[in-house]
């Protein structure tokens, strides 16, 4: 049964004036600002302001400037990857109506991550780009997979049954990925790092290769706004406005796929951002995705940029990948959500 969205508790936000809302999106910015400038000084060397200010004009002469430096593309790679999968994430629960949907919950980032692995292990994948094509590939079959598997029966797709089909496909795809690295003792160890999630070792150079796919993703998903407000009416009423509800979902659930892909080929399987950050969005901005979905992906690369920076202070001098930390805050999110009996479907 589908919840009707005025009997949801962000409808007040819903009808918030358009001021109200570019003070939020003002304010989300000024926040992303603040976290990457925290991230530049704040790791297992300390640096000063000056230090931060000089490396962002180019000066390493110092240790501290150095440091900061090194920073740089790291803090660029968290917001990138911050951003794509808090916009995938709006995009996948608008697609399918379902308040749970999230690219880690529904075996999407699982997916992309035996895929690559496989290519690795198998076929001697080694190029950045084949790491994008081959990791959207995973992903795309897996989202198919379980979306099929959560239609079946009677209602089709419930949240509650695309949420069982994603973690016990998630669960399968885990041991997949486990049964392929652990005889392979020359890609066991990096890959064991990267499949946690995380964003040191980051470099331009690689990011260099993500950019067209994310331009692609970022595009599709953007542009799907309009499109998703009609969703969320229902497919009945939504073709009787006049729209394609097979096509719709088709392009923004390509979009959702392809920021989910390059995401986990740069930075690996990070879980949670999807599924938190929608919320917290809808809370401020309402369910309208034109104002939903690009606030999502601010929200989006400001958590995962203070996850990373949370990471580099509590285990000094050493660190907690990014994907440890994003799953201490989502998980219990998660439970709450699963207990909300009022949110069935969005």
């Amino acid at each position: 049964m589908t919840t009707d969205i005025r009997d949801q508790p962000d409808a007040a936000a819903a009808r918030r004036p358009a001021r109200v809302r570019l003070l939020w999106l003002l304010a989300a910015c000024v926040l992303l600002s603040a976290l990457m400038l925290a991230s530049l000084a704040f790791g297992s060397r300390a640096v000063g302001w000056a230090d931060v200010w000089a490396a962002l004009g180019g000066a390493d002469a110092t240790m501290e400037e150095a440091a900061a430096t090194k920073r740089i593309p790291r803090t660029v790679l968290a917001v990138i990857v911050g951003a794509s999968l808090g916009l995938a994430g709006a995009v996948m629960q608008g697609v399918t109506r379902n308040p749970l949907a999230d690219p880690g919950i529904l075996g999407v980032n699982m997916g992309a991550s035996l895929a690559v692995v496989t290519g690795i292990a198998f076929f001697g994948l080694s190029s950045p780009t084949g790491y994008v094509w081959v990791s959207m590939a995973g992903a795309g079959t897996a989202a198919v997979f379980v979306y099929t598997v959560g239609s079946l029966g009677r209602g089709g797709a419930t949240p509650l049954k695309l949420a069982l089909a994603g973690a016990a496909s998630s669960a399968a795809l885990a041991s997949l990925v486990t049964a392929v690295v652990l005889p392979r003792n020359d890609i066991a160890g990096g890959f064991r790092l990267w499949q946690i999630g995380g964003v040191g070792g980051a470099s331009f150079e690689r990011m260099g290769h993500l950019l067209p796919f994310l331009a692609v993703g970022f595009a599709l998903c953007l542009l799907s706004a309009r499109s998703l407000n009609s969703l969320a009416l229902g497919d009945e009423l939504a073709s009787g406005l006049g729209e394609r509800v097979a096509r719709a979902r088709i392009v923004a659930a390509l979009g959702a796929v392809v920021l989910c892909g390059a995401s986990v080929a740069a930075a690996g399987p990070i879980g949670f951002v999807g599924l938190v950050v929608p919320h917290m969005c809808r809370l401020l901005v309402g369910v309208d995705h034109r104002w939903l979905l690009p606030f999502s992906a601010l929200v989006g690369a400001s958590l995962l940029t203070a996850a990373d920076v949370v990471g580099r202070i509590v285990a000094r001098p050493s660190e907690i990948d990014v994907g440890i930390v994003t799953a201490l805050i989502g998980a219990p999110f998660f439970l709450y959500i699963v207990r909300r009996q009022k949110v069935r479907a969005l």
